[in-house]
């Protein structure tokens, strides 16, 4: 795939950052914490998932793919990168189980050139977006670093082979790694400017919120019965702006001490129901969502909850956004944004075959 390049006015002032994904969810607001604090960013995305709108021209933005090793070593030499943010990739669990081997090749495989590319360029640094499902069903709440990582899906598989292969690299080779295991993110740009946009996206506070504007007829709730509050299954939701302020510290410490190594939990420690996050999900929209109740899903824990303690404990990290019906009202201000965006794209796209009809 070509490039597609945008350079940004201005001198970098800190060492380059390389976002893989950056027009992804995630990575779109890492990018946005990232220039927010002065640091060059190039870009590197191609767009199966990611929105070119959700990627500022302040930053340098490559289409292609992390699998094109020339593109990706040719990046990191243009730019002088010191240092990797990696988002790239496939996140749907069910998708996974039907397509393992897509999950191996786009999350396993990818990765590995990724990082033999930043090896042989000479990258210090390498930071790494994986996820809670490494634990799969959790021994005790709330779930540790330390605690046995055993996924129930290609999904978590092909995330924990990525981080062991940075823990092996990091052996052999002058980069240190930052491993950030995310449990249920949510939320949206406090100032709007990116959020989910991914259709058909699969996380509850997206489903929900686009049930509370009439895109969905209601929200599923998988089982009743697990040994919760409420009966329903309980995940501890963090906001997508303070995971991207997670990354940027995670990163300066990385910095900071060359030789060290960081794996940290993304939570923050404490844990909502389905009913907690759909009753929030009423208060804030002023709508009744319909609850649709179905059997448990195989394989899903009864609660999945942080032990964030080491990530307190290691970087200065401290949420702004810890609040549920802070994400909530957040993730509904932009499905708001997204709705006004698709008309405006509409109402233009129209007007543009209405004048060629005429002409």
């Amino acid at each position: 795939m070509h490039a597609i390049r945008s350079n940004p006015p201005g001198k970098p002032v800190k060492p380059t950052v390389l976002i893989t994904g950056g027009a992804g969810y995630i990575g779109s607001h890492v990018v946005l914490s990232l220039l927010d604090g002065g640091w060059p960013v190039v870009v590197l995305d191609n767009l199966c998932t990611g929105f070119r709108f959700a990627v500022p021209e302040t930053a340098v933005f490559y289409e292609g793919d992390i699998a094109d090793r020339e593109l990706v070593t040719s990046i990191i030499n243009d730019h002088d990168v010191d240092a990797i943010m990696h988002f790239a990739g496939s996140v749907v669990v069910p998708e996974s189980v039907a397509d393992p081997l897509k999950y191996y090749d786009n999350n396993t495989g990818k990765s590995r050139v990724l990082i033999t590319a930043a090896v042989q360029s000479g990258v210090r640094h390498f930071v790494f977006s994986s996820t809670a499902a490494a634990y799969g069903i959790p021994e005790s709440i709330p779930v540790s670093e330390a605690a046995p990582k055993r996924p129930i899906n290609p999904y978590g598989w092909s995330k924990i082979m990525t981080e062991q292969m940075l823990q092996d690299t990091a052996k052999a080779h002058e980069m240190n790694y930052g491993i950030l295991r995310y449990f249920n993110v949510a939320g949206a740009d406090p100032r709007g400017r990116t959020g989910q946009s991914t259709k058909g996206a699969t996380h509850l506070i997206k489903i929900a919120v686009e049930a509370a504007l009439g895109k969905r007829p209601g929200v599923a709730v998988f089982g009743t019965n697990f040994d919760t509050g409420d009966g329903t299954g309980v995940r501890d939701y963090i906001h997508v702006s303070d995971l991207a302020q997670a990354h940027l510290l995670t990163l300066e410490a990385m910095m900071a001490e060359p030789l060290r190594n960081l794996t940290l939990n993304c939570g923050y420690g404490r844990g909502y129901s389905v009913l907690d996050v759909l009753n929030a999900v009423d208060r804030v929209s002023g709508m009744k969502v319909d609850r649709q109740f179905e059997e448990p899903r195989p394989g899903d824990p009864a609660a999945l909850i942080a032990d964030n303690s080491r990530i307190l404990e290691t970087i200065p990290w401290m949420p702004e956004y810890a609040d549920l019906e802070v994400i909530v009202e957040h993730a509904l201000a932009w499905e708001r944004s997204l709705d006004a965006r698709r008309k405006e794209s509409n109402i233009t796209r129209d007007t543009a075959i209405h004048s060629i009809a005429k002409d």
